[in-house]
């Protein structure tokens, strides 16, 4: 049979744009984040503090673990019906005054925010944290249209009147010490002198000047929302601080950018977030500050309302069965705070606006592994686990990892096309052959040589070889080409004198006797055991 090219269009997945590209690849970047010994000492005591809430507030729930089957079941089931979600939100918002503007990528809603902010004539607006605005970078394509965007959560404005970048989810200048702070508060608002101090009551005290004109003289603010809610097209925000709920109630025009993945079908489901954020993010009860606002309210609150619904990749990452409940996550950073990569190197060493290992899983998928920078970041992991222990909604991160390593692989080895190839011809044809890499060279000798018991006998006689290489201090500390990688970083052991096969052969029989015998194999001393086998 005969088959005819009917000239079907291919649609080209939207990948993401804006603050989620690594410049330089993770194993670089951590190394030089590891020389930062002040960082680390900040990180270290953070996160450790936050860990330890964490776990008091969780132990007295006798139904944790059922509360979080029951997130990660909503999340499930958003997904299966997200494009049906999103369109009752969006019927629910706008019969209640406000305004759904929808944006494919990040250039399109830095446009749709920056003319919402030209139409009120405003030059300034105030900010309330928010991951999405930071994923677009909307922050500086406002400044390049003469608008000066002000962080009022005290970490974000620290971050950005220090001109960096946040390094944490829940808490963006986690990176920096109060005695920095203060540093930095002298530097960069005129209003305060050498009489402040590091006192943390002194420097909240500081920043509440700082901002109090701010909440009372501008028109325009931009939030973020950590959920929405489809039923009744209501918008939400929980924070610590009281300064989201001035930027959310004060302003006469407010502008939010939301995720998709941000929907939760009813009320009902958003208790159970509700109760499941707090707990893992800040190690509360419950939120001290949480604003919920649907619509407009004459007479009360901001009377131009607006909401951009962004997605910048996240159908993409939909598309991907084995990887999308990367989009489950709520943000609440539980699993950087128990991360051991995270600990050591920071967040700046991700590249991307979300660290750690939500974000070694979430950044590569929002932009596709196209570049050696991004597909890096599935490899920033030990694979320990801790990550999904802790995780509120039950994100198997270390299952996605391995997920995207492979990948990585086949990318590089074109078993899988690039995007724009399969846009191009409406399939997904193999590449040619690669040229092997070092590590497939490896790979495939070690395959050669281990699918074989007489090739692997005969590769053991090498061990002796292995232990002159280690010398007396019995360590190898430097090996040529890709496995320096390893020894540049850690020594490897002295191999044993013999491998445990020929050890066997020789005294195999003799220690099955003894445990017949005796009930135990008690074959040589600790410390034979421990050279020899």
């Amino acid at each position: 049979m005969s088959r005819t090219a009917l000239g079907m269009p291919a649609v080209r997945p939207v990948h993401g744009q804006g603050n989620l590209h690594a410049d330089t690849a993770f194993p670089a970047a951590a190394k030089h984040e590891l020389g930062n010994a002040q960082l680390r000492a900040n990180i270290r005591h953070a996160t450790h503090t936050i860990r330890g809430k964490r776990a008091r507030v969780v132990e007295e729930l006798p139904d944790w673990e059922e509360l979080r089957s029951a997130g990660s079941a909503i999340k499930e089931r958003v997904m299966a019906h997200l494009p049906e979600l999103l369109e009752e939100f969006e019927k629910n918002f706008t019969a209640r005054g406000g305004t759904v503007h929808w944006a494919r990528d990040a250039a399109e809603a830095n446009r749709i925010v920056t003319e919402l902010v030209q139409a009120t004539g405003s030059t300034d607006v105030i900010k309330i944290k928010s991951m999405a605005t930071q994923e677009i970078g909307l922050e500086a394509h406002l400044e390049e249209h003469g608008i000066t965007a002000t962080e009022t959560d005290l970490a974000e404005l620290i971050v950005q009147l220090d001109h960096d970048k946040p390094s944490h989810i829940l808490v963006p200048a986690i990176h920096k010490n109060r005695h920095e702070i203060r540093d930095i508060f002298l530097a960069e608002m005129p209003e305060t002198d050498e009489s402040l101090t590091s006192e943390p009551r002194d420097l909240a005290e500081a920043a509440r000047s700082h901002l109090r004109e701010k909440f009372l003289s501008t028109s325009v603010a931009v939030s973020g929302a950590n959920f929405g809610v489809a039923s009744t097209g209501t918008l939400t925000v929980v924070e610590s601080e009281g300064n989201g709920r001035m930027c959310l109630t004060l302003p006469e025009t407010l502008i939010t950018v939301m995720g998709i993945e941000k929907i939760v079908p009813t009320f009902q489901d958003l208790e159970v977030f509700l109760q499941l954020l707090p707990r893992s993010s800040t190690g509360e009860r419950m939120n001290p500050y949480t604003s919920l606002w649907t619509g407009v309210t004459p007479g009360d609150g901001p009377q131009d309302v607006h909401v951009v619904l962004l997605d910048n990749g996240r159908t993409a990452v939909l598309d991907d069965p084995a990887g999308r409940s990367a989009l489950h996550c709520i943000r609440c950073s539980a699993c950087l705070n128990v991360c051991p990569v995270y600990e050591q190197t920071g967040g700046h060493a991700y590249g991307s606006t979300y660290p750690g290992p939500i974000g070694a899983i979430l950044s590569p998928q929002l932009t596709g592994i196209t570049s050696a920078e991004n597909a890096s970041l599935p490899y920033a992991s030990t694979l320990c686990g801790a990550c999904y222990d802790v995780c509120p909604v039950k994100i198997n991160i270390p299952e996605i990892l391995v997920h995207l390593r492979d990948e990585d692989v086949r990318t590089r080895h074109g078993e899988r096309p690039d995007d724009d190839d399969a846009a191009d011809s409406g399939s997904r044809p193999r590449r040619g052959p690669q040229v092997p890499s070092q590590m497939d060279l490896m790979m495939k000798g070690a395959s050669f040589v281990m699918s074989s018991g007489t090739r692997m006998a005969l590769a053991e006689k090498g061990l002796p070889l292995g232990r002159a290489v280690a010398g007396r201090d019995r360590a190898i500390s430097w090996l040529p080409g890709m496995a320096g990688g390893w020894t540049e970083q850690r020594d490897i052991p002295a191999p044993p004198r013999e491998s445990f096969r020929n050890w066997w052969a020789k005294h195999g029989d003799e220690t099955e006797q003894r445990v017949q015998d005796d009930g135990f194999p008690g074959a040589g001393t600790d410390e034979e055991a421990s050279d020899e086998h």
